[in-house]
């Protein structure tokens, strides 16, 4: 199903794709890598123009079993945008953007970013309300892959109800576009004994941990199915958003707190205030930001109302409700001094990248989410965890809808990494299965957590989520082993790094790390190979 680049010159010799195909071993050691912590030689890469050319490649695809690997600015998490398949690189060629005020909507194409989407809209006075933290370079395609989310998800929930129409290439090679609404369940639908399973669903806030069959129970919208699925049902070039106004005031605040009981104690007092973010940072994250407090925990707290006297008063509420809980409060009244307050968020990650060569930040238990009453539970659990395994760790996270990030950070030179990550890999999927969480609330299943799907939403689930898939995809040509894991299934084989990497030129190698340790994501990916 995922054949050599050898192969690939004997399937493909007068293909009327060829031309958009790419073997040359520089260019695939190239897209071996995202954000996430695995390396994987594709057998070439694909650069379609227009969605002709995905036409074209997916009828080839079909006819000769090649597996396609949908990909967009490669800064998805878990390692649903590298493999040994053909690579399709979406992130540049589809960058058509139309934004209609009257209608109040965008139609962005695959490549088209959540920061130029809003930057088109501001002059509207209009936006897309969800702001994944990687907008800057995170595509329309990507987003929609994952059902992407963040800090404002808590009022605005996460992307999928944002989407009005999908412009999709289906695994037989028909283009068509999906309209909210339009299309009810044209490939899948639930009889009343599947819809008994999915109301078994986890109720947490967020959740893109497999095919959203709950709000597609709710709503039997195709859209819903195709959000989410992480390009395993079919290949987008566009995406149509709906904007929202911009809100006129905000004002926010910064909450520390000297144990983690008390932050915890305080989450549902903030939600019921209706923020408009509510972040975490716990002291495992501050350790790296100098200039942050000195607080077991911090929350970053942001309210957009009418006016500015409603977002002062709302904050006001918000500081006078946990005046016996905080040991350290900072307020803001404008944006410019939300920026500064949330300064101490943007300068975490770089100082992460920053570790000793030996000590790398791994994302492998990277985007739990459980119930809000769970939260406190969650993180104590974690810690104590990653304690018991003697990997360092670093937690922040949307408290405001119970969800948390972490990065490990092993010594990668010491002996056993790779079995303590495992062994932690398995005991934070055994809280969060008690805590009645799910394994991914905004980044996907991707590659990283297939094999545990079956745990959280047991044989039957799974085997609805494999109807889906058949019912889209029957050849399995999108994206294998995302999603339905592979047979051979394990979360910590392919690593980027280690002695078992896959090797790939130095130059390359080291022109990957640093577009990790920077972020610089967007960067496009044939300038690393030359």
């Amino acid at each position: 199903m995922e054949p050599s680049a050898t192969k690939l010159h004997v399937v493909l010799p007068r293909c009327q794709v060829w031309n958009v195909l790419v073997t040359d071993a520089r260019v695939r050691a190239a897209y071996a890598e995202g954000a996430g912590i695995y390396r994987i030689l594709p057998a070439a890469v694909a650069i379609p123009e227009n969605q002709d050319d995905v036409v074209a490649l997916v009828r080839q695809a079909r006819e000769s079993h090649l597996a396609l690997i949908p990909r967009g600015a490669g800064s998805g998490m878990p390692g649903g945008n590298v493999g040994n398949g053909v690579i399709v690189d979406l992130s540049a060629r589809f960058s058509d953007l139309v934004v209609d005020p009257h209608g109040r909507t965008a139609r962005a194409g695959a490549s088209v970013t959540w920061a130029e989407v809003n930057a088109a809209a501001k002059p509207y006075g209009l936006r897309l309300p969800p702001d994944p933290s990687s907008g800057a370079f995170a595509t329309s395609g990507g987003m929609v892959a994952t059902n992407a989310a963040g800090p404002r998800t808590v009022r605005y929930g996460s992307l999928r109800p944002w989407v009005q129409a999908l412009e999709i290439v289906e695994a037989d090679g028909t283009a068509r576009v999906v309209e909210r609404g339009a299309a009810r369940g044209k490939r899948f639908t639930l009889t009343p004994d599947t819809r008994h399973l999915v109301s078994r669903f986890p109720k947490t806030r967020k959740n893109s941990s497999g095919y959203a069959l709950d709000r597609f129970a709710e709503t039997g919208d195709e859209i819903d199915l195709l959000v989410g699925s992480e390009g395993t049902l079919a290949i987008v070039t566009a995406v149509h958003w709906r904007l929202d106004p911009i809100p006129p005031d905000v004002a926010g605040a910064a909450l520390g707190f000297a144990d983690l009981e008390s932050m915890a104690e305080a989450v549902p007092y903030l939600v019921s205030l209706k923020p408009s973010a509510l972040e975490l940072l716990d002291e495992s994250l501050l350790q790296f930001v100098p200039e942050a407090p000195k607080v077991a925990c911090l929350l970053l707290v942001e309210f957009e109302r009418e006016s500015a006297a409603a977002a002062r008063g709302v904050v006001g509420d918000a500081v006078r409700g946990l005046k016996q809980s905080v040991s350290h409060v900072e307020t803001a009244v404008n944006r410019a001094g939300l920026e500064k307050l949330w300064s101490v968020r943007r300068e975490a990650s770089p100082a992460l990248a920053r570790l000793p060569p030996t000590q790398r930040s791994l994302q492998l238990i990277e985007d739990g989410c459980v119930p809000v009453d769970a939260l406190g539970a969650y993180v104590a659990g974690l810690r104590a965890a990653a304690d018991r395994r003697g990997i360092p760790v670093a937690i922040f996270g949307h408290a405001g809808d119970g969800h948390v990030h972490v990065n490990t950070l092993p010594d990668t030179t010491r002996d056993g990494w790779r079995e303590a990550l495992r062994g932690l890999f398995d005991e934070v999927t055994d809280l969060l299965i008690r805590l009645r969480g799910v394994p991914s609330g905004e980044h996907g299943v991707g590659r990283l957590r297939a094999g545990i799907l079956e745990r959280f939403y047991g044989p039957e689930v799974m085997q609805l989520f494999r109807d889906v898939k058949r019912a889209y995809d029957p050849l399995s040509i999108f994206n294998p082993g995302v999603i339905i894991p592979a047979s051979d299934w394990s979360p910590v084989t392919a690593l980027k790094v280690g002695a078992g990497a896959a090797a790939i030129p130095e130059d390359i190698a080291t022109r990957l790390r640093e577009v990790e340790r920077s972020a610089a994501w967007a960067t496009p990916k044939l300038e690393l190979a030359h």
